[in-house]
């Protein structure tokens, strides 16, 4: 496998790892999906973790911009959950540091840095997820990011899977190894999968 992996091959990946399941699922908001990622189940096996983080660092090597400011960037990431990726892609570039944010109280959609732990006025950052879903999180960061005085150069996932309601970026680049298109259904009453009768498991987003 190269080490810029092809789709085809990041899909073997969250397969082989059960990190992808077809099948019937329900989203925390009503929607349904014939099709359910779970990143970090792939992201748990150091080889792997290792070839998909340097797969993403080197899309992002081929901006001659941010291959310019590699030495000062920093990678933040949303959540916990996309630390794995976060020190993965910070080793393949070289880049300076990693932090990330956390949920301001249980069940906001606030976010915060912890104390001490702020962006400097004109810091370079990529953000950094393993999946884009909703785009909520990422949206929210970059935005508390800005408030620091911090530039977004790019975003950078390893699997872009948006919802119809995803959130966008403008002008800043999103970069990603492996993007799927799953069928998505309003609720149980427009979705062929309830109708035919198969079961449905709930998930988190």
């Amino acid at each position: 496998m190269n080490l810029l992996p092809t789709q085809e091959d990041v899909l073997g990946i969250l397969r082989e790892t059960g990190a992808m399941r077809d099948g019937h699922f329900e989203y925390p908001d009503g929607l349904h999906s014939n099709e359910y990622l779970q990143v970090p189940l792939a992201m748990r096996h150091y080889d792997q973790a290792k070839l998909l983080s340097v797969g993403l660092s080197r899309k992002l090597r081929s901006n001659p911009e941010i291959r310019a400011m590699i030495g000062e960037l920093s990678i933040v990431a949303p959540a916990t959950a996309g630390l794995p990726v976060a020190y993965g892609i910070c080793e393949a570039l070289r880049a300076k540091q990693v932090y990330w944010a956390e949920q301001e109280l249980p069940n906001q959609p606030g976010q915060r840095f912890r104390q001490f732990m702020e962006p400097v006025k004109g810091e370079n950052v990529i953000l950094v997820d393993d999946i884009l879903r909703t785009g909520t999180k990422l949206t929210a960061l970059k935005e508390l990011l800005e408030s620091y005085g911090a530039k977004v150069v790019a975003v950078a996932v390893l699997v872009y899977q948006p919802l119809p309601t995803a959130k966008t970026f403008g002008n800043t680049p999103v970069y990603y190894l492996a993007q799927l298109e799953p069928s998505y259904y309003r609720d149980a009453s427009s979705c062929d999968l309830c109708g035919s009768g198969t079961p449905v498991t709930k998930v988190l987003v």
